[in-house]
């Protein structure tokens, strides 16, 4: 007789090995397609929930880079109380969200106001420059502008921009709590975990993690802020209208890589071009605010973040148009933070690495170095150069 008791553990793996998943099957892009819509609908119906809810989290990223900051001051050889660099901090980001809302909250009507105003004087100096092309070209350009009306997109742009403060209550109520949760957040990741060497594996990608984000935020919204002083300072000798929100516009479009820093330049140019008679004023605002826009953002920025925001240009323009289609204005100035901040999250998870490549300009990641692979038994080696150089 054959013996047949070996028989079961040849057979034994193949019976109990995985079912590999089928990437071509209908089954998985039906899933993939649910999932999405799923996503789709609740990032568009839930707008009025959310964006104050991302607001508050980019601020408290923030909030906890400037705290972390601030401890580490030593004036008079004393470090900074815990307790105080909390307060101190929290001052600072109330003071900033304050003032960028009541700045806007009170040029808001004026700049509609004037709205119908440019449209005019626009008007005037497009018809003396196509005036060359003849008198039908003329006429019709003359046509296309009275049916024009700016004073309404103004009010939208002012309407999306007031709905976007009216939830800066929530973003105020959001943050304590968050500011609250930070502290228990690090004593539950022991004790959800289920083994010792699971909770400080998790601990480690969550401190990395943190870290790149308060590196990347942090430097980010001091760039911009110094975009937008340095842009106010260009605008309001030359006693441009608003100069305040054309500021703060400068600052917020900063957190767009290249389309808004051509808006933040073209805007108020063209508002000095139809404010004054001379094309004085339009140079200054034009070459000035253009030039603050090129040292900062092709040579201060890039020295300071490094690779930390080497997205590829193509995802840029896929973000800020699917954000802006889901949450209008305040998704157009949220859409590149958030996916920055994705991008970093993935590639601090072994598993999500590869999608941060793809993500990724030039395949480099804040390392500045190739991603390696994952080597069995090493698993700091994707994430240790990142918090190395990143601490020091």
């Amino acid at each position: 007789m054959t013996d047949n008791t070996d028989m079961p553990a040849h057979s034994g793996p193949e019976q109990n090995s995985p079912v590999p998943v089928r990437y071509g099957s209908i089954s998985f892009w039906h899933h993939l397609l649910v999932v999405l819509l799923v996503l789709f609908v609740g990032l568009y119906f839930g707008s009025g929930f959310l964006i104050p809810l991302s607001v508050a989290a980019l601020s408290f990223v923030l909030l906890t880079a400037i705290i972390d900051r601030i401890s580490l001051w030593h004036p008079g050889g004393h470090q900074v109380p815990r307790w105080l660099a909390q307060v101190l901090g929290l001052a600072i980001i109330l003071f900033g969200l304050g003032g960028i809302v009541a700045i806007l909250a009170s040029q808001a009507d004026d700049v509609t106001a004037a709205f119908p105003r440019y449209q005019e004087r626009f008007g005037q100096i497009i018809s003396q420059i196509v005036r060359f092309a003849g008198e039908d070209v003329t006429a019709r350009v003359t046509s296309e502008l009275a049916e024009m009306d700016l004073s309404g997109l103004a009010a939208k742009l002012v309407g999306g921009a007031g709905s976007f403060l009216s939830g800066f209550v929530l973003v105020l109520l959001y943050i304590p709590f968050m500011m609250v949760e930070r502290s228990p957040m690090n004593k539950k990741i022991p004790l959800a975990a289920r083994t010792p060497e699971a909770a400080s594996e998790f601990s480690r990608v969550l401190a990395s993690i943190s870290i790149g984000l308060q590196r990347y935020v942090g430097i980010k919204t001091a760039v911009s802020l110094v975009t937008g002083i340095l842009s106010y300072a260009v605008m309001k000798p030359v006693g441009l209208d608003f100069a305040e929100t054309w500021g703060v516009l400068a600052f917020a479009l900063n957190f767009i890589p290249t389309i808004g820093s051509m808006m933040a330049v073209t805007i108020p140019a063209v508002v000095a071009l139809v404010q004054f008679e001379t094309l004085t004023p339009f140079l200054i605002v034009l070459f000035g605010c253009g030039a603050v826009q090129f040292v900062i953002g092709n040579i201060v920025e890039p020295s300071l973040t490094g690779k930390s925001l080497n997205l590829s240009p193509f995802l840029v323009i896929l973000s800020l148009t699917f954000w802006t289609t889901i949450w209008g204005i305040p998704g157009a100035l949220l859409s590149v933070p958030i996916t920055v901040c994705v991008m970093i999250i993935f590639a601090n998870l072994p598993a999500t690495r590869p999608l941060a490549i793809l993500m990724s300009g030039d395949g480099k990641l804040a390392t500045g170095e190739e991603a390696p692979p994952e080597v069995p038994g090493k698993p700091q080696s994707p994430d240790g150069p990142q918090l190395k150089e990143e601490t020091e």
